[in-house]
């Protein structure tokens, strides 16, 4: 498989290729999947669909575990992993029974769970330094800290939620995907992933707004 260069070497460690998803309801889904095509090239082992793809999916990938795991160097290894997983599977990918996007974060999800299972404890120390937007340039210097210091607060609020509502809060805020989609994903229903969220929303709300109020109080 090409270098991805992603700073961390795959260690070749990871389990067989996962099965792919069709949801809940296991239907073969009807929607066209608009990466069949460069899954095909990629399983054709077209040098050009493979930078395509990475270029494509890569970003995501470590956004989705860099928010996670709380460890942008760990996300990374999470994406090569995925990308290893994709290099074995492409040659005998069917079109038609899962989008290739949905199965694509089914298999980070899963290695960002053998990896949160893998901890003790889950603390979320390193959350700092978790890769996010800069502030805008043109913004005033004061605009620049207010920024930079809400951004690490949500980071902090978000690390210190349960797995499961900040897997749910990630894949629908952070990842966009739709509710059926990111219930699909979760193996549970709309209902169920819609009382994670309420919950999750209703936590980062009494989080943020008693910090705003320790800070008030000094």
């Amino acid at each position: 498989m090409p270098d991805l260069k992603l700073g961390n070497d795959y260690d070749g460690a990871s389990a067989g290729s996962p099965a792919v998803q069709t949801g809940k309801t296991g239907k073969v889904l009807n929607e066209r999947d608009p990466d069949a095509e460069l899954v095909a090239r990629v399983g054709a082992r077209d040098p050009l669909a493979v930078r395509a793809l990475v270029a494509s999916k890569l970003p995501r990938l470590i956004a989705l575990a860099t928010r996670l795991l709380g460890d942008h160097s760990e996300a990374e290894d999470v994406a090569q992993e995925a990308f290893v997983r994709i290099w074995k599977q492409a040659p005998t990918w069917r079109t038609g029974e899962a989008k290739f996007d949905t199965w694509l974060h089914r298999v980070a999800l899963n290695l960002c769970y053998d990896r949160l299972r893998g901890r003790r404890e889950e603390t979320m120390e390193d959350v700092h330094a978790v890769s996010e937007p800069a502030p805008d340039p043109a913004g005033s210097p004061d605009q620049q800290i207010e920024a930079r210091t809400r951004d690490e607060r949500v980071r902090a609020a978000l690390a210190a939620l349960p797995v499961r509502q900040r897997e749910a809060l990630v894949l629908t805020y952070y990842q966009e995907l739709s509710n059926l989609e990111a219930a699909s994903l979760m193996d549970i229903s709309v209902d169920a992933l819609e009382s994670l969220l309420a919950r999750a929303r209703r936590t980062l709300r009494a989080q943020l707004a008693g910090e705003a109020a320790g800070k008030d109080s000094v």
